[in-house]
C-alpha cells in the first residue's frame, strides 16, 4: 500500500541506537532505543527497515523545522531538496529568487566552495543512509536472530528480503557520492562504529556499487512485486543502467551494451507510461504504472520543506492562476527557468505538447507578460515559470494540506528508460536505431494526446535531440547536471545559459566544477579524506 514506509517510519521516535558521529553526520537524539528494545520482534525490524527508507523523505523525527543531521538547519538537509539544488539548480533548468538562502546563490551561479551548507547537507544525508543501512545490517545477521529468538523461517526469510533491499539502499546512495563528490569514506557493516573509512575513489566505488548491485539482484522481488515505494529488481537494474550510461565519465569505461542490456530488462518488467504525463506529477502519482521508485510525500504524516513541497510551492509563487489550482499555498516566485530551458520548447512541434508548461503572466496584471531574460535575480517578474507539478489528484482533489505535498517524487520512471536506450544506442550500445525511434516517439506522442504530429524520423535521432529530449522530458527531476556533463557541455564554454559563472549571460566555467568539493566539516572528520581539484 501506498503509504506503508511513511506510516512506519512515523510510529517511532528514532530508529536507530547507535551514534554515527564516525561519520560526522547524525546526532543522537535524547529518547533513542536500544537495539534490544528496538529488534526485539519482527515488527521491530520492519520499523528499522522503514527508517533507512525514511531517511530520504524526512529532515528528523520532530517535524518540519528540525534536522536529524548534526549543525544543519532542515531547508538544508532534506535528500531530494539537496538532489534538486545539486543536479538542476547548478543548471540551465532552474533558478531561486531568494538568494540570501543559505547557499543557493553560490550554487545557481557556480561559485560554491566547500564551506557551502547544502553541499554539506547532500553529503551529510546521503553518507547517513550509508550509515543507517551498516547499522541494519549489523542487526539482523542470522546470529543477531537467532540470539534474539526470532527463528520462524518466514520471518528470517522476510527479514533477510530487508537486508537485500538495505544494500541495494546503501549501493544508490553511494552512486550519489560517486557521482557528485567523485569519492566517498567507504564503510560497511563489519567496520567498527567508530572506524574512520578509507577514501574510495570514482573508480572503487563503481566496481563496489555494481558488485553490491549484482549480488542482490537476484533475490530482490520481481518488478512491481513489492511493497509499493520498496525496492525490487527494476531499481537495482535502474543504478545499474545510470552507472553504465555514465561509465566514461565515471571510468573511462565504455559500457553502453551493458546499459542497453539493463533498460531491456527494465522494460520487461511490466511498465508502461502513464497515458497522461502530467498525472505522473500530481498527488496520486503513486498509482502510476510509469513509476520505477519514488520519494514517498505525504502533507500530514512526511511535513519537511523539501521533496514536492519544495517544488509545488516554489513554482507556484508570481504564476498567473491562483495557487488554490494546485492544491497548495506556494512561495512568492521562488523558482523560475532560465531562456536556455525555455529555448528547448521553441517551434511549432510544442506548442500542443504537455510536457510545455512554461508559464509568462504575472499574477494579479493579466496585462503584464514576464521577460524571457533574467537579468537581475531578484526580480521575480523576470524569468519564465513553470506548472509542471501539483498538489491536486488527477480527479482534481486537493492534497491533505495546503502547506505540504501528498506528491511523491519520481526519481526514477519508465520515460527515463527509453532516453537512456535511446542515448547507449547511438552511442554505440547494441541495441537498434528503429527500437530507439519507437521508444522516442513513444514519448512524444504521449506529449501530444497521442498525435503523430511531433514524431521524429530516424535522421532527426542524434546526440543533439537526446540531450535536448532529456531537459524536455525529465526537467525538474534531478537528472541535468549530470546529463550535460555526460555530454560535454556542463563546463568549459561550449554551452553557457543565464547566470552560468555568474554572469548574466552565462560564461565559461572550470572544469573542476564537475566535481563538488568534499565538505570542509568532513575533512576535519575524516583525515582519510582528501579534496577535489579545484579547491
Amino acid at each position: 500500500m501506498k503509504k506503508y514506509i511513511i506510516i512506519t517510519i512515523i510510529a517511532i521516535a528514532t530508529v536507530f541506537h547507535s551514534c554515527t558521529d564516525d561519520l560526522n553526520v547524525v546526532s543522537e537524539d535524547d529518547d533513542v532505543l536500544s537495539a534490544d528494545v528496538l529488534f526485539s520482534s519482527p515488527e521491530g525490524y520492519k520499523k528499522a527497515l522503514a527508517g533507512v527508507y525514511g531517511n530520504l523523505t524526512l529532515t528528523g523525527t520532530q517535524g518540519p523545522v528540525f534536522s536529524s543531521l548534526e549543525g544543519l538547519a532542515a531547508g538544508t538537509s532534506q535528500y531530494v531538496r539537496c538532489l534538486l539544488n545539486l543536479q538542476e539548480l547548478t543548471t540551465d533548468e532552474m533558478i531561486w529568487s531568494y538568494e540570501n538562502d543559505e547557499g543557493t546563490a553560490e550554487l545557481q551561479r557556480n561559485i560554491w566552495t566547500a564551506a557551502n551548507p547544502i553541499i554539506l547537507g547532500m553529503y551529510s544525508r546521503t553518507m547517513a543512509s550509508v550509515a543507517y543501512a551498516n547499522d541494519f545490517l549489523r542487526e539482523s545477521t542470522p546470529e543477531k536472530l537467532k540470539g534474539r529468538n526470532i527463528t520462524d523461517a518466514e520471518t528470517v526469510a522476510e527479514i533477510e528480503l530487508y537486508r537485500k533491499e538495505v544494500r541495494v539502499l546503501r549501493a544508490y546512495a553511494y552512486y550519489n557520492m560517486m557521482d557528485l563528490f567523485g569519492k566517498a569514506a567507504m564503510y560497511t557493516e563489519n567496520d567498527p562504529l567508530n572506524f574512520s573509512g578509507p577514501e574510495y575513489d570514482r573508480k572503487q566505488l563503481f566496481e563496489f556499487i555494481e558488485t553490491e548491485l549484482k549480488a542482490v539482484l537476484p533475490d530482490l522481488k520481481p518488478a512491481r512485486t513489492n511493497v509499493y515505494g520498496r525496492v525490487d529488481q527494476a531499481v537495482a537494474r535502474m543504478i545499474l543502467a545510470k552507472i553504465y550510461l555514465n561509465a566514461q565519465v565515471y571510468t573511462q569505461t565504455d559500457r553502453f551494451n551493458d546499459c542497453v542490456t539493463m533498460c531491456n530488462e527494465i522494460i520487461a518488467g511490466g511498465y508502461t507510461l502513464k497515458p497522461k504525463y502530467l498525472e505522473n506529477f500530481m498527488a496520486d502519482n503513486h498509482t502510476s504504472e510509469e513509476m520505477i521508485f519514488t520519494i514517498q510525500s505525504d502533507g500530514v504524516l512526511t511535513q519537511n520543506w523539501g521533496g514536492t513541497t519544495f517544488l509545488i510551492n516554489g513554482q507556484i509563487g508570481e504564476w498567473e492562476n491562483n495557487a488554490a489550482d494546485f492544491g497548495i499555498t506556494g512561495w512568492t516566485g521562488a523558482l523560475r527557468i532560465r531562456k536556455q530551458f525555455v529555448q528547448k520548447f521553441d517551434g511549432t512541434k510544442f506548442s500542443q505538447d504537455d510536457r510545455n508548461t512554461i508559464g509568462t503572466g504575472v499574477a494579479g496584471n493579466s496585462s503584464k507578460q514576464r521577460t524571457i531574460d533574467i537579468a537581475d535575480i531578484s526580480v521575480k517578474t523576470q524569468g519564465y515559470i513553470l506548472s509542471k507539478f501539483s498538489n491536486k489528484t488527477s480527479a482534481g482533489v486537493k492534497g491533505k494540506n495546503t502547506d505540504f505535498a501528498d506528491t511523491d517524487f519520481p526519481l526514477f520512471r519508465l520515460a527515463d528508460v527509453y532516453l537512456m536506450y535511446a542515448e547507449a544506442t547511438l552511442r554505440g550500445g547494441n541495441g537498434t536505431i528503429a527500437q530507439s525511434l519507437v521508444y522516442v516517439n513513444a514519448l512524444r506522442e504521449r506529449a501530444n494526446n497521442n498525435a503523430t504530429t511531433s514524431n521524429i524520423t530516424a535522421s532527426e535521432l542524434n546526440l543533439q535531440f537526446i540531450i535536448d529530449e532529456r531537459a524536455r522530458e525529465l526537467h525538474w527531476e534531478g537528472h541535468r547536471r549530470q546529463d550535460l556533463i555526460r555530454f560535454g557541455l556542463y563546463t568549459g564554454g561550449t554551452y553557457n545559459w543565464s547566470w552560468k559563472g555568474n554572469a548574466a549571460r552565462g560564461i565559461s566555467i572550470p572544469s573542476h566544477r564537475r566535481l563538488f568539493p568534499v565538505p570542509q566539516a568532513t575533512l576535519g572528520a575524516n583525515k582519510n579524506l582528501t579534496q577535489n581539484t579545484g579547491y
